[in-house]
């Protein structure tokens, strides 16, 4: 993970290939199994080939929440909260 804007770009690209390859398959194997006439199977890998550029580019996306190089303002305390306002509760 880090702070390497190359590596990140990488492991993007390798996240969206790979769901971008399943997207593939779902949609050759609707057309395999809608030809075999497996009628039950077919609607399932068009719907998940429908799907899965969402879910890709969601996924590419999304960050890694779990490191943070910025740190928190006033030391990140979890337990601070807003006081009262000027007009109170």
């Amino acid at each position: 993970m880090g702070n390497n804007p190359q590596a990140d770009i990488s492991r993007r690209q390798k996240k969206y290939a790979i769901a971008m390859t399943i997207r593939t398959l779902c949609f050759i194997g609707a057309a395999i199994s809608g030809a075999a006439g497996i009628n039950w199977l077919w609607p399932f890998l068009i719907f998940g080939s429908l799907v899965l550029p969402y879910v890709a580019v969601v996924l590419a996306n999304a960050n890694d929440s779990r490191s943070s190089s910025l740190p928190l303002p006033g030391g990140g305390d979890p337990q601070r909260q807003l006081g009262a306002g000027p007009h109170g509760s």
